[in-house]
């Protein structure tokens, strides 16, 4: 319990309000029930929410401890009362979350309440399976990362033994990821490699593809085979054997069938024409195919999950493919 003396400058604010700015954690929905629970109240009696408060009166704060710490990146899952999350697939090692469009993986500079790994850990937080003041460093984790406007399947580890394991594996591209992507136009041939070197340009956070081997670029490869084409568009099931930064992007783009939608890689007119202002473009399919031990996980081999629906692929190719 926490207990506040409501001074001249606070003198007139209601409850609820001084609540919000006094303790900044504790979700809005949150402090309103609290406050019709009588878990919050004023001069030792409930309150209604738009009281307002006199110089001399107390407010008393019975919530837990954790909500009075100073709001930054690592508590940010405070905030989150209902955590917005699509659950592809949970067990007690592992999250498997399906990422909108639009939505950051890890905040993007300082804390963001709205990225996927905070709302993986209020989550967690909520169900009561992670409690962050009885962990020494360890708290919930993704083990790959989709870009903001790019839609698909993320892992997030539950436990260190988890992401250590995933970690590894990814590595050692035990973990196959499969991709949807809507193009403008086809590729040369109807399946087959994208070979070439990825160089970054970090001023622009963009990357370019060259044909042959060049100072500071790094391979990659990507192997694609189309499933649909209607009206000047593909859709491509692209498989990553490489994880260069925007490598399907570029290399599609690169072939000569940019993704719909993407503003960095694509045609401008084009993407104007479909009105797509999001690369068109999904991480629709996840395969543990370990070849080596997998430790707590080797009840995940070969075992392979997938998001039954894609916006896109039914907006433009009609029924699931």
């Amino acid at each position: 319990m926490k207990q506040f003396t409501i001074q001249k400058n606070d003198a007139g604010a209601r409850l609820d309000r001084f609540v919000s700015k006094s303790v900044p954690l504790l979700p809005p929905a949150l402090a309103q029930k609290y406050i019709r629970l009588k878990r919050i109240k004023r001069n030792g009696r409930g309150s209604k929410r738009d009281a307002r408060l006199e110089p001399g009166d107390t407010v008393e704060m019975y919530i837990n401890d954790e909500f009075f710490e100073t709001p930054g990146e690592n508590n940010a899952f405070l905030r989150i009362h209902d955590p917005v999350l699509s659950i592809v697939y949970e067990d007690e090692n592992l999250l498997l979350l399906d990422k909108k469009a639009g939505v950051l993986s890890h905040p993007d500079g300082g804390f963001d309440y709205s990225t996927l790994i905070v709302r993986a850990q209020a989550y967690l937080y909520q169900k009561r399976e992670w409690d962050p003041r009885k962990e020494n460093s360890f708290a919930p984790a993704l083990c790959n990362r989709i870009d903001r406007n790019t839609s698909g399947i993320v892992i997030a580890a539950k436990t260190a033994e988890a992401l250590r394991i995933i970690n590894d594996k990814i590595k050692a591209r035990e973990i196959d990821k499969y991709y949807l992507a809507a193009v403008a136009g086809a590729p040369p041939a109807s399946s087959g490699l994208l070979e070439g070197w990825i160089f970054k340009d970090a001023s622009k956070n963009q990357v370019f593809v060259s044909d042959g081997a060049r100072p500071g670029a790094s391979y990659a490869a990507t192997e694609y085979r189309a499933i649909a084409s209607l009206g000047g568009l593909t859709l491509l099931e692209c498989k990553l054997l490489t994880g260069r930064t925007h490598q399907i992007r570029a290399q599609l783009a690169h072939a000569g069938c940019a993704i719909l939608g993407d503003g960095k890689y694509g045609s401008e007119r084009t993407n104007r024409k479909y009105g797509e202002h999001r690369q068109l473009l999904c991480s629709y399919r996840l395969a543990f195919s370990f070849k080596t031990d997998a430790g707590a996980l080797e009840y995940l081999k070969n075992r392979e999950f997938k998001l039954e629906h894609v916006d896109f692929r039914e907006k433009y190719f009609g029924r699931r493919r």
